[in-house]
Formats: structure tokens, sequence, C-alpha cells
């Protein structure tokens, strides 16, 4: 089957049905949007940046009842907020998360990748916290990572869904992602930490960190994301998505993605906290 993103109708053939549209690569025209909409199909995207998300954003507004539109262009297609929401899961309240990505600079991606972050660099290279609930861009982003090891790397805060999506699924005040390239050949290549900071049930101060690691890279992890929201757009786990937008992190039990996670190799491990 081949699929033409310049055609409304993408080409394909008259009279065929399909369970649901998925954008893993840019769609400039969104034609796969409309189409999903036109036949009231679920919608997922992972292509889209904070800053160019307005286009599928207003196409709900303008079309609230035809499909469930999925905004996915997180770390790792929603894996890596998941792993967040089950660490988050002994708190009280949660007041910060800091997260630290590494990926290797050969695990980046292929060229649909590879063209997604070039394009975003060019809208901006600002990045994007949440700083006492203000949702605030950073333009000196530089700053390093101290990765499980010990070793550091120099890095930069970075702008994308996660931030928004775990302030508002949390209630946290103050978000913030740092994202490095490592070398190719360091071990493990994809490795994200994970820094809460708030208070448990009783009231108590409480700090967690957790790793998120795999030694085959960002890949499973990129593809477990992109199976297990499908999955729920699917109707095989959980109730039916109503039409609106929505996110991974919106529609996937973190307990369960957990397991699918250490199930496809990643583990996911508590440390002791940072300094």
């Amino acid at each position: 089957m081949t699929v033409d993103l310049h055609r409304s109708d993408l080409g394909l053939p008259a009279g065929r049905s399909y369970s649901a549209v998925v954008a893993v690569l840019r769609d400039d025209k969104f034609n796969g949007l409309t189409y999903a909409q036109d036949h009231s199909l679920p919608y997922f995207s992972i292509s889209t940046g904070p800053l160019e998300i307005a286009p599928e954003v207003l196409a709900v507004a303008h079309r609230p009842n035809a499909s469930p539109v999925v905004l996915a262009s997180h770390f790792f297609a929603g894996t890596v907020a998941l792993a967040v929401l089950q660490a988050a899961k002994g708190f009280g309240r949660v007041d910060s998360i800091h997260l630290r990505a590494v990926q290797a600079e050969q695990d980046i991606g292929g060229p649909a990748a590879l063209s997604d972050l070039a394009r975003w660099a060019t809208v901006s290279s600002a990045g994007l916290v949440r700083r006492d609930g203000v949702f605030t861009w950073v333009l000196d982003t530089a700053t390093d990572i101290t990765r499980v090891d010990g070793t550091t790397l120099a890095a930069d805060t970075v702008a994308g869904l996660d931030i928004p999506g775990l302030a508002f699924a949390t209630g946290a005040a103050n978000v913030q992602v740092d994202f490095a390239v490592s070398e190719s050949g360091t071990e493990p290549p994809t490795e994200v930490r994970i820094d809460l900071e708030g208070t448990d049930p009783a009231g108590t101060s409480l700090h967690t960190t957790h790793a998120l690691t795999h030694d085959a890279g960002q890949r499973p992890l990129t593809a477990l994301g992109i199976a297990l929201t499908v999955e729920r757009l699917l109707g095989l786990r959980g109730a039916q998505v109503p039409p609106g937008v929505h996110t991974p992190e919106s529609l996937v039990d973190p307990a369960y993605a957990t397991q699918r996670l250490l199930e496809v190799g990643a583990k996911f491990v508590e440390l002791e906290p940072a300094g």
C-alpha cells in the first residue's frame, strides 16, 4: 500500500476501510488528519513539536466530534512521561519534575526524525520550563547532565510536550527537561534520569530519583510508546476513546506501560537521590 500525503484521499482505494491514521513522520498538509476526521478514525501524531500543534488543535476545535486526536511528540512517544507518572505514585504532592535525557549520536533516528529535529531547531532554539507555576521560554539553554555512571555531558534545556503534559498531569509547579547527545558506543545509549520532589501522602518531604534505560537505544522505547497508545485508540485495551485532543499520558495506565517497558528490555530502577 502506498500513501500519498499530497492527496486529500491519501491515494487510498475507494471503498476500503481502516481503523486509524498513525502519522509517524511529518505531514505538511495534514491530509492524514483531515482523512481521519472525514472517516471518523482515531488519529495519532508524533511529529509536531510544542510550537507546531496549533493546526491539529484547531482542527479538533472546528470539528470537535469527528475523531480522537492524540498528540505524542513526547520523548519516546510518551513512554518517558508514563514512567514519570509511575514514579510519582508514591507522592501525595509533586512539586518538581526534572528529566535528564541522553541519547547516543547514532541513535537519534532516521531521516524523518532528523528532519523533525532540524525543523524544531529552526522554529525556536529556546527551551520551555515551568517555574513556580509559570510556563517560561528559556533563551540560555546551556546546562549539563550527570549520567548514572557519574560522567558529565554538556546539555541543553529543551522544549517538548512532556513539560506541559506532566505539569498538568501531576500539578507540579516546576518542570524541566534537559537533553544531551553522547558519543556512539557509550552504554547505555539511551538514559533518562527522573528526579521528583514533593511530599509523601503524610506531608513529609520526599525526593526520588529513577533511571529509565535501554541497551538497544531509543527505538524500542519509541516503538512501544506508539504501540501502547494505538492499542488504546483501537479499543484493544480500555474504553473507547472519545473525540477530542488527547496525549499518551492521558490515555495509558502508567503501571501497565511500565510493565510493558520491562517486557521489551528496558530497565526502570530507583537510584539514590541526586545531590
